[in-house]
C-alpha cells in the first residue's frame, strides 16, 4: 500500500474527475443553533440542479459562471489539501497539544509506570486486562464521542501488547477498534447522537435504553472477536497478521517501571483536569480551544509535580509534537477530499439521488438503505457532525414520508457513520493511528473487515428492529 499521504492524494484526484461526469447541483443552507453550536445545514426541498461551464482555461483555473457549476480545476485540486489543512486547522492543532502534553506525562514516567503496573498486576490474565482496557475506551466513545484524543495513546496500548504476548494489530486495536465501537454505538455522544437527534427534532435521548442494549451487544461481539484472535496469536504468534516483523515500539525508548507518589499525584491531578475539560464541554460551550488550554495547563503542573526544569519540559513538549506530525496533518489531508467535491458541487447530487432512490421502498428496506448510504457518504465525510448537518435535515423528513420514525433514522446514520471509520482510508484518525502503530493498511484491513462485516449485520438487525417496533 502507498504512504497514507499518497492515498489521500489519490482519492482527492478520483474525486475531482468526478466532478466531470456527475451532474451537479446544490441546496440552499442556513445556519441553525443545535444545542451550544451553530450548524451550517441544507434546506430540504431546495435542490437545484446545476448545468456545468466546460472550457480549456476551466481546467486549469477556477472559473465562477453565475448559475454554473464548473468541474474541478487543477488550481483547485492542488491546493485541496492546503485548503483541507486550514479548514481542520483547530483539531490539528488539538492532536499537536496534546501530543506535546503526552510527552511531557511520559517524560515524568507516570504513564508507563502506571501501565506497567497494570501489566504486572494482570500479567496472568491478559484477556480480563483487555476488557478492562476496551470497555474504558468505548464507554469515553460512546457518551463523550472522544476519538481524536486517543491517538497520542497508541504507543502506550503497543507497549501493553507487547507486553502480554501479543502483536501490534492486538496493541492498535485495544484503542482504535474500542473507540470506534463506542462511537459508532453511541449513548449520549454529542458529536453525532445530540448533533443529529437536535437536527431531527427529536427529544435528545429519546431512545437511550434501545442504544444501550445495543452498544452492549456490539461490545460483546468484538471483545468474543479479539479474544479469540489474541488466544490465536499468543499460542501461535507465526499465525498474526504482522507476521514475522519486528515489534518495537517507537516513543517508549525511556521506561520508568517504579511506580513512585509522585506519579500517583500526577495521575490525579490529570484525571481531575480532564473530567473539568469534559464538564466544559458538555456544560460550558466550551469547544476544541478551550479543550487544548486544559490539556496544557495539565502538562504545565504535571512537570511541576514531577520537579522538571522549565528545559525538560518544552523539550518534552517539542518531542511529543513531533511524533504526532503525521498524525495530524492526515486529518487535512483527508478533509481535501470533500473540499474538492463541494468545489465540483458534487456532494450535494449524490445525496439527493440516494434520497430519492429510497423514497417509495418498504419501511424496513428503506431504513436498511439509509444504513448503507451513511456507511458509503462517510468515505467522503469522514465527520461525524460534518455528516449529520449535512444529511440530516434530509433524512429527517424522508422518514416521515416513509412511516419511518426521526429516531430510527438518526440511529442510521450514527451506525452509518461510525462502524465504518474502522476501515475507509479517507478516515484520519485511522490512518493516523496505523501510521503511529506503524501497520500497513491492508494488513490492518484483514483484521477489521470481518468484525466490521460482523457490526454491520448486528445494525442492521436492531435497525429492523427499530423500525418494527417504531420507535417514539
Amino acid at each position: 500500500m502507498p504512504h497514507v499521504f499518497a492515498l489521500l492524494a489519490g482519492v482527492i484526484l478520483f474525486c475531482s474527475l468526478l466532478s466531470y461526469v456527475i451532474p451537479s447541483g446544490s441546496f440552499d443552507r442556513e445556519e441553525r443553533q443545535i444545542g451550544n453550536l451553530t450548524r451550517t445545514m441544507v434546506v430540504p426541498g431546495t435542490y437545484q440542479s446545476l448545468p456545468k461551464h466546460y472550457s480549456l482555461t476551466g481546467v486549469i483555473l477556477p472559473q465562477e459562471v453565475e448559475g454554473h457549476a464548473s468541474p474541478v480545476s487543477l488550481l483547485q485540486f492542488i491546493s485541496a489539501i492546503p485548503r483541507g489543512l486550514e479548514s481542520t486547522a483547530d483539531i490539528i492543532f488539538l492532536i499537536f497539544l496534546i501530543g506535546g502534553v503526552f510527552g511531557i506525562l511520559q517524560a515524568t514516567g507516570m504513564i508507563t509506570a502506571i501501565i506497567h503496573s497494570l501489566v504486572t498486576r494482570f500479567s496472568g490474565s491478559g484477556p480480563l486486562l483487555t476488557i478492562i482496557l476496551m470497555l474504558t475506551v468505548s464507554i469515553a466513545g460512546s457518551t463523550l464521542g472522544m476519538g481524536e484524543e486517543f491517538i497520542p495513546l497508541v504507543p502506550i496500548f503497543l507497549y501493553v501488547a507487547k507486553e502480554l504476548g501479543y502483536d501490534r494489530i492486538y496493541g492498535l486495536a485495544l484503542v482504535m477498534v474500542a473507540a470506534d465501537v463506542g462511537f459508532a454505538a453511541a449513548t449520549t455522544n454529542p458529536f453525532t447522537v445530540q448533533i443529529a437527534q437536535g437536527i431531527a427534532e427529536v427529544p435528545l435521548g429519546s431512545d437511550l435504553g434501545f442504544r444501550m442494549v445495543f452498544y452492549a451487544v456490539c461490545m460483546v461481539a468484538t471483545l468474543v472477536y479479539m479474544l479469540s484472535y489474541g488466544k490465536r496469536i499468543k499460542g501461535q504468534p507465526e499465525r498474526s497478521i504482522m507476521g514475522s516483523e519486528p515489534f518495537h515500539i517507537k516513543g517508549l525508548e525511556q521506561i520508568t517501571y517504579v511506580l513512585k507518589a509522585a506519579h500517583i499525584r500526577i495521575a490525579v491531578v490529570c484525571a481531575v483536569l480532564f473530567v473539568g475539560i469534559i464538564y466544559g464541554v458538555q456544560t460550558q460551550g466550551w469547544w476544541l480551544a478551550e479543550m487544548s488550554g486544559g490539556f496544557l495547563l495539565m502538562g504545565v503542573i504535571a512537570a511541576a509535580l514531577a520537579g522538571m526544569t522549565v528545559d525538560q519540559t518544552v523539550k518534552s513538549f517539542v518531542k511529543g509534537m513531533e511524533e504526532m506530525v503525521v498524525a495530524a496533518l492526515v486529518v487535512g489531508f483527508a478533509k481535501g477530499i470533500q473540499v474538492v467535491m463541494e468545489d465540483g458541487h458534487i456532494m450535494d447530487t449524490l445525496i439527493q439521488y440516494a434520497a430519492g432512490m429510497l423514497d417509495g421502498f418498504p419501511r424496513i428496506v428503506a431504513a436498511e438503505g439509509m444504513l448503507a448510504f451513511q456507511s458509503m457518504l462517510n468515505f467522503f465525510i469522514p465527520s461525524g457532525s460534518g455528516q449529520a448537518a449535512t444529511t440530516m435535515p434530509l433524512m429527517a423528513p424522508l422518514a416521515d414520508l416513509l412511516g419511518i420514525s426521526r429516531d430510527t433514522a438518526v440511529f442510521a446514520f450514527t451506525c452509518g457513520d461510525g462502524f465504518s471509520n474502522s476501515i475507509i482510508p479517507t478516515s484520519g484518525v485511522l490512518m493516523a493511528m496505523l501510521s503511529l502503530a506503524e501497520i500497513p493498511y491492508g494488513k490492518w484491513l484483514r483484521f477489521m473487515l470481518p468484525l466490521f462485516g460482523i457490526l454491520m449485520v448486528l445494525s442492521a438487525i436492531f435497525l429492523a428492529v427499530a423500525v418494527w417496533m417504531n420507535l417514539a
